[in-house]
Parts: C-alpha cells; structure tokens; sequence
C-alpha cells in the first residue's frame, strides 16, 4: 500500500493491481450499493418504484424541515465568508498564485455543470408551472394563469434557481478548495472535516464520507441526466416528428429516453477520457456560445420588454422573499389549505434543496478543481452571485416569452398543457415557421447534449477524484468507461422502474445523508477560517 501524505492526514491506496492509485473500500462500495439498487429495481421495477415513492413520502415529512433549515445554513455561512474581512480576502491557493483559468472559461464550466441542463428543461417549465400554480394562487392572493400572477411567478421561481442552490454548491467548493489549495490536504471530501476528526479521517470514518458522496453524485447527475436526455428525445421528436418517440403532450416514450440515454453516455464516456483542459473545457465554452445565442434569440423574436420588467420586478421579489422562505416550513393543521401549502412545498422546494445537496459534491469539487488562485470574495460572487443572475436572465427571457404567448391567447393553452420536457419546443414552435423552428430545435438539441455531455463526463472525473484519495491525475480510460456504464445502468433502470419519478424519489432519499455531511464542512469551514486566531 502507499500513501497520499498531507499534514495530518494519509488515505490508503492500492499500489498495484486494477485499482492501482484507488482506496478500495471507496472505489468498490459504491459500485456494490448501487449495483443492488439496479437489480432490484430491473428484477422487481414495479415494487421498485412503489417502495422508492413511500420512501421518499416519509423523508419528506420526517426530515422536509432539515432541508429547508440546512440550505438556509450553507447560504448563510458562504455570505459570511466573502464579507468578513479576515476570510473574504484568503486567496484559494499559495499568496500571489494567479488563476488557472481565465475569467471566461471559469464562469463557462461553473454555469455548465451547475445548471446548464436545468435553464434548459426548465426556464420554460418552471415559470409555466407557478403562473399556474404556487403559494400565492393556493392563498387567494393571486390568480392562476392571469396577470395579477406574473409576479408570483417569478419570485418563486428565482427562490429555487437563485443564491441557495449555490449556496450549497458554494459550501463544498470552499472547502475543499482551501482545505487542498491552503492546507496541502487530498482533494476529497473528507479532507474538509480534518479540523473537526483530526487523523479519524483517514480511516473508516473518512471512507463513509467519500462513498456518501459518491453514492450523492451518482443520483443527483442521475436526476439531472434522467431530466436532460427527456427533453432531448422531445426535441428530436419536434424535428423529426417520428410518432414513437412521444405521447400526449409530447411526453417522450420510453424507447425515446433510453435511446437519447445511449447516445448522450458514449458522447460523455468520450469525452472524459480526455480530462478537464480538453474535453470539458472545449465542451463548455461551445454551450457557453450556444447558450449565448440562444439567448440572444430569445432577446430579438421573444416577449423582451416582458422580459426585462419581469427580471427586475421579480429580482425584487425574490430578495424579500429570501428570508423569509429560506426559514418557511409549512406544516398540516388540517385544513385544505395546510395541506396544499405542505405538498406544494413538499414537491418543489424541498425537491430543489435536496437536488442541489445531491448534486453538491460533484459541482462543488469541481468548482474547487477550477477556482484554485481565486480569493474567497471571488469565488462567492463568481460561483453564486453571477450564476444566479444569469439563471435569472433564462427564465425571464425564455419563461416570459411562453408566459407573454399565454397571456395573449397565442399559445391557447399548447405551453401549460405540454409535457415539461416539450414546453420550451411549443414556444418556439410558436413564434416560428415549421421549418424556422425545426432549425431552431436542432440548435436546442446541440446546446442540450453538450450541457449533458458536460454533466456527465465531469461527474465521472470526479467521482474517480473522490475514490482515488483526490489524486486528479488523468485515469485509465478503463475506470471512466465503468462509470459510464454504471450511469448508463442507473438511469435507465429508475427510469423504467418508475420514469422521472423514481429518479426523484431515488434523489432526495440519497441526498439525506451529504446533507449531514455539508453541514459539518460548513462547520469546519468557520472553525478554520473565521473564528481560528490569525497565524
């Protein structure tokens, strides 16, 4: 066996073999635990599916509140550190190291792997949904699918994509960044609890946390992947028009998804296997381009003046309500009301939070991976503030021109009624000719797979991260194709287990335990950094 060295702490690795450069214990049980979990869901699919939901019910009402405190908690504590003077100014690295990316390509690769597969599905979808339906609607203080519920609409919209969700990818990225950049420690998750286990961390109880994260990320880019390949067939199918790959609404088939599933893992498995500076760099700055055009569409042939009152007013909006949903956790008296509020929040903000913790330590490592040279001040506003803003400008540009088509009885009802993965191709396929909007789709198509290859190839040089004591040298190409493979297994098993369903279900049930974990490295974080007297 030989040894990674850090102060205080040295995680073991195999020395030779098959996983040779791999702690064994992380690398194998995460490969037995979710190979359990794809068997019993490909031999019993339909029990699989229903144990997963009443599963999922339970978490939700025994630990719903957890996830609506301890988001709050990572937001908090990633604003205290870029506001007080003693942290804000500690540079992620050695004094004077300059970044290693320029300012562009790390705001490309933060955006693409945090939400780029999210803006897609759901710039569109998401405000659709809550002009139908949210919090205010359910109170009788606004109306659904009418104009006095515009407002509503955004506000709750931004709370689920604004500064929480990076909040918690901030968290984990912090951490880890200092924890390896500033303190020599391995790249890995455990290193950021070190000050709170001291040398415990390298043995058994340092091997859970990494396999709870790896278990964490398998999920959480499994949900997102899952999400992502739908939207994909219902493109394919808005160019191509072939009858079996979509249902009512324009909800993909089966076929459709586990054939889009296919084509997006070998793209990613590809990919990977030419690491960080290749691959995923060219990948992201390509969806950054895309994404830019896209916007720009948007901007000269969508509702713009909509748009761009949207933003602001919502913006708004969304800072008072901040606080005061961040710490909100409704709970059933009895009445209908009650119940309502429970299940609206069940079903989207505790949805969200524990996506965004399932999807942390992927994004958060690899936010760290990339931000080495910047000061924490830096990482805060560049990894949360400007992803923020720029989900904020998607949903008003893209969202308000299918909110605006609505409104206006252009679309009639074609948005709100399409399926969530076809709703952005409705709205382009009504504000375009046939063959305008096929052009348009294929473009759509092309920017989606790039953001999923993205997901997926980074997610698999991380967990390789993870498993190899934080040893980023490039893999054998045998080790991300078992990955890929396993991905590839994972989601669509879920998927015909139980559709999008079991995929969430299997999500927030997993995102539990790195919950916990997050916590402690926020924890950690404050010990180390802001109340640890000045060397």
């Amino acid at each position: 066996m030989q040894r990674h060295n850090a102060p205080s702490l040295a995680i073991h690795t195999a020395s030779s073999g098959f996983y040779e450069g791999f702690n064994k214990i992380v690398a194998l049980t995460p490969k037995f635990l979710i190979g359990a979990l794809i068997l019993w869901a490909g031999l019993y699919p339909q029990e699989a599916g229903r144990i997963l939901l009443s599963v999922q019910e339970w978490t939700n009402s025994s630990f719903g509140g957890w996830y609506v405190y301890v988001a709050a908690f990572y937001l908090i504590v990633c604003l205290l550190m870029a506001i007080l003077p003693k942290t804000a100014k500690v540079r992620l690295g050695q004094p004077g190291e300059p970044p290693e990316f320029s300012t562009f390509s790390w705001f490309a690769m933060t955006f693409s792997a945090g939400l780029g597969v999210g803006m897609l599905t759901y710039s569109t979808a998401e405000p659709i949904f809550h002009f139908a339906e949210n919090p205010d609607t359910l109170m009788g203080l606004s109306t659904g699918l009418a104009a006095d519920n515009v407002r509503a609409a955004y506000k709750w919209s931004f709370l689920h994509y604004g500064l929480t969700p990076w909040g918690c990818y901030g968290i984990v990225g912090l951490a880890l960044a200092y924890f390896s950049f500033n303190r020599g420690l391995p790249l890995t998750i455990r290193s950021s609890l070190q000050p709170l286990f001291g040398d415990r961390i390298s043995g058994p109880l340092g091997h859970l946390v990494d396999i709870v994260a790896i278990l964490a990320t398998l999920i959480g880019v499994g949900v997102t992947i899952g999400y992502g390949v739908s939207q994909f067939a219902s493109g394919v199918f808005n160019i191509t028009g072939f009858a079996w790959m979509a249902e009512g609404g324009g909800k993909p088939t089966l076929a459709a998804q586990l054939l889009a599933l296919a084509i997006i893992m070998l793209a990613s498995t590809w990919s990977a296997t030419s690491g960080i500076k290749r691959g995923i760099k060219w990948l992201s700055n390509l969806n950054m381009g895309l994404s830019f055009f896209l916007l720009a569409f948007f901007a000269v042939m969508g509702a713009t003046l909509f748009a761009f009152k949207s933003y602001f007013i919502g913006l708004w909006d969304y800072l008072l309500l901040l606080p005061q949903a961040s710490f909100t956790v409704w709970q059933d008296d009895g009445s209908e009301l009650s119940k309502q509020l429970v299940n609206w929040q069940r079903a989207w903000s505790i949805f969200y939070w524990a996506w965004w913790i399932a999807f942390a330590p992927f994004v958060g490592l690899f936010l760290a991976r990339i931000s080495r040279g910047r000061t924490v001040r830096e990482f805060v506003l560049g990894a949360m503030f400007v992803p923020s803003l720029m989900c904020f400008v998607w949903f008003a540009l893209v969202g308000g021109t299918a909110i605006d088509l609505e409104l206006s009885g252009v679309a009639n009802g074609a948005i709100v009624n399409a399926d969530i993965s076809a709703r952005l191709f409705e709205t382009i396929n009504l504000i375009l000719s046939p063959q305008l909007a096929i052009a348009m789709s294929a473009v759509i198509v092309v920017l989606l797979s790039t953001y999923l290859i993205t997901s997926a190839d980074s997610a698999i040089l991380i967990i390789n991260t993870l498993a190899s004591a934080g040893n980023q040298s490039p893999k054998h190409a045998r080790h991300i194709m078992i990955w890929g493979f396993i991905f590839t297994l994972l989601i669509a098993t879920l998927l015909t287990a139980g559709g999008l369903g079991a995929l969430r279900s299997a999500m927030i049930i997993g995102a539990l335990p790195f919950s916990l974990v997050m916590a402690l490295m926020a924890i950690s974080l404050l010990k180390e950094l802001a109340f640890k007297p000045q060397e």
